[in-house]
């Protein structure tokens, strides 16, 4: 972002009254550590996407294999059977 924009903001923002550029502020920083919280979760799921990759294969080729039994549970009153789900 350009120093320009962060200006605009900054103006905007001090036009409004004091009360109000605290609950700005506020909600502002909420935001931004909502953001930082997203960006380290989409790091880390990037770092282990091989590794949660790899044992799905592995869960997957047990199950084939009459090695393990796929997990269930219920949903709406349906059983649905993760092993069953396949890629199109």
């Amino acid at each position: 972002m350009s120093s320009e924009n962060i200006a605009t903001l900054t103006k905007m923002i001090e036009s409004l009254p004091d009360a109000t550029q605290e609950l700005v502020v506020e909600h502002l920083r909420e935001y931004l550590e909502d953001l930082r919280d997203d960006l380290r979760w989409d790091a880390s799921f990037e770092r282990s996407q091989s590794q949660l990759i790899e044992a799905a294969r592995r869960a997957k080729l047990e199950i084939d294999q009459g090695q393990q039994k796929p997990l269930s549970y219920e949903l709406s009153d349906t059983a649905v059977l993760l092993g069953s789900l396949r890629p199109s």
